[in-house]
């Protein structure tokens, strides 16, 4: 059998959502790809290199009877997400069933964020550095490989803010990168809860890749299936107008006196709302992160 490829070149803010669109259709056949810089001796591809500012976000569908109708869903998802999100027009290509196997391989790459996870597919090799912390994610997991800024802002502030031990939560888990990097820097232990059962399956799988599912629990739910616990640590990486909803409902009373929150997802447009939301709900700003338009905001209770 052979595959269709279909590739949108967009950038790096856009390049999640794109992937969402194109993994309703395509499930496990989404990959990302962000090529590294070019410089004088050539490409660099360790994970410390510069990499260029555009991701070309890649599905693949088995051409069956069944392909015709995929790809025209695709593209019409694709065409209401560039009314807001400028990309162009998906390019398609059709791969034999002898390259199929590594077609997609070939473009997922090692990639450090923050100041020490490095984030890593199984088949590539990595020399780690003295305090890397390896994170281990299915590359056909679309949502949440860590190239979206808000992401990359929740993981440098489990970085600075995780307290030793901690109970942590991890609301809209997706593939559950943010829960396993709290894991693997000490969290006790960690719930990731997600509305889509899809990501839920996916976050366990990849947490028993990262060999902590004895401290990872996922579940699927939302705010009201976590209210009768506390934690130390909250990650809330979700929409600006889902976090004001979820300080209307009582956000605030799952995290323990003193505990921590992170909240993103949110753009700098949204920040004054948002943090009015958060004030009524009794969390105070710590620290404020910035990433192109996009914002993150520590809060402590009390």
């Amino acid at each position: 059998m052979n595959w269709l490829e279909i590739t949108v070149v967009v950038d790096e803010e856009s390049a999640e959502a794109v992937a969402e669109v194109m993994s309703r259709y395509a499930p496990n056949a989404v990959v990302l790809e962000q090529l590294a810089r070019e410089s004088e001796s050539g490409p660099d591809w360790s994970a410390d290199g510069p990499l260029e500012p555009t991701v070309n976000v890649r599905a693949y569908l088995p051409i069956d009877e069944e392909a015709g109708a995929k790809r025209k869903q695709i593209e019409e998802g694709l065409w209401h997400l560039r009314q807001i999100v400028p990309m162009a027009e998906p390019a398609l290509r059709e791969i034999a069933p002898s390259d199929w196997e590594n077609a997609w391989k070939e473009h997922y790459h090692v990639m450090r964020l923050g100041r020490r996870f490095v984030v890593k597919p199984s088949w590539r090799e990595h020399t780690p550095q003295p305090g890397d912390v390896i994170l281990e994610l299915d590359p056909g997991l679309a949502f949440g490989t860590g190239l979206h800024p808000t992401t990359q802002m929740c993981l440098r502030a489990i970085e600075t803010h995780l307290p030793p031990d901690a109970r942590v939560v991890d609301l809209g888990t997706g593939s559950g990168i943010l829960a396993i990097a709290a894991a693997r820097l000490g969290a006790a232990s960690v719930l990731g809860i997600d509305i889509d059962p899809i990501a839920v399956e996916a976050a366990r799988e990849n947490a028993r890749r990262n060999r902590v599912d004895d401290r990872v629990r996922i579940e699927a739910g939302s705010l009201a299936e976590v209210r009768d616990h506390t934690f130390d640590f909250a990650l809330v990486n979700i929409l600006a107008k889902v976090i004001v909803q979820l300080c209307e409902e009582g956000l605030a009373e799952i995290i323990s006196p003193a505990g921590t929150a992170t909240f993103a997802g949110l753009i700098d447009a949204q920040e004054s709302e948002v943090s009015e939301a958060l004030a009524r709900a009794g969390l105070s700003v710590v620290d404020r992160m910035q990433e192109k338009d996009w914002v993150g905001l520590v809060c402590r209770r009390g």
